[in-house]
């Protein structure tokens, strides 16, 4: 993939805590604890501006904890994040400014229309311009023929768009998405991945799945889960090379084994 533009990795600040440089995503030392469980723990990743970086693991990895830590809807028990420069802690209303957030339940309301419904979100967001806002959404996201039908008349595939439309509205720089592509069927998905790579070309996007192929389709990087620990980071060749399995090696191979070593190594 070329999605990756060149962006250098300085960064300035200025006294309000605005950043003037990189637009990604930081994750250092991140830990999460509910009560004795430790769901997320000493995590570490970047995402340069421009990527499209996948979160990659099994179910109950720590993929989707950690996709809401950086969105700052779960406080980190420990470490920090830092996204478009802003530290989601310290300056949460300038870092969520910044993020754009597609759950994998989108929160759409079937009875509201979708223009209806985009307007609804704007003014949530306080877009200034929602007018331009709305239109502009739409027209990325091929939502123009569908702006007064009902959600809840729409497939999946449009409901997706929809909720990618409202994620984008306020223009921000980070685009997290948590298994974009549950529940589409083959066309549906082949559409979706169109539309994830059209929107990257201004924006980094983070993709927290667990369907090889997607990663393997859209995404520059992975960043590989197990039992809450990255176990592994790189594009797919760098993958490989810390494989058993060559070259050649499917994503799949790899994931399997690197994602066995660590749950050895764990004594699981």
């Amino acid at each position: 993939m070329d999605h990756v533009q060149s962006h250098g990795n300085q960064e300035t600040r200025s006294s309000d805590g605005e950043s003037t440089g990189s637009k990604g995503i930081r994750v250092e030392g991140l830990v999460k604890r509910f009560g004795p469980v430790v769901a997320v723990e000493s995590v570490s990743f970047a995402i340069q501006p421009g990527e499209i970086v996948g979160l990659l693991g099994h179910n109950g990895a720590g993929k989707t904890t950690t996709m809401r830590m950086i969105c700052g809807v779960l406080p980190p028990t420990a470490g920090s994040i830092t996204v478009a420069g802003y530290d989601i802690v310290t300056h949460r209303r300038q870092a969520a400014a910044s993020i754009g957030y597609l759950p994998e339940s989108s929160p759409l309301y079937p009875e509201m229309r979708v223009r209806e419904y985009l307007v609804f979100r704007a003014r949530l967001y306080g877009v200034s311009d929602p007018r331009s806002a709305i239109e502009r959404s739409m027209e990325r996201c091929g939502l123009e023929t569908a702006s007064s039908r009902l959600i809840g008349q729409l497939s999946r595939g449009f409901r997706q768009r929809v909720g990618l439309a409202a994620a984008i509205l306020h223009d921000p720089a980070v685009l997290i998405l948590d298994e974009a592509t549950s529940g589409l069927d083959p066309l549906q998905v082949i559409e979706v991945r169109k539309l994830i790579e059209e929107l990257s070309s201004d924006r980094t996007i983070l993709i927290s799945t667990h369907v090889l192929s997607e990663v393997e389709a859209i995404c520059d990087r992975v960043v590989l889960f197990a039992r809450g620990r990255v176990v592994a980071e790189g594009d797919l060749d760098s993958l490989r090379s810390r494989s058993k399995s060559g070259a050649n090696a499917s994503l799949e191979d790899v994931f399997v084994e690197l994602t066995a070593k660590a749950f050895l190594e764990s004594g699981s």
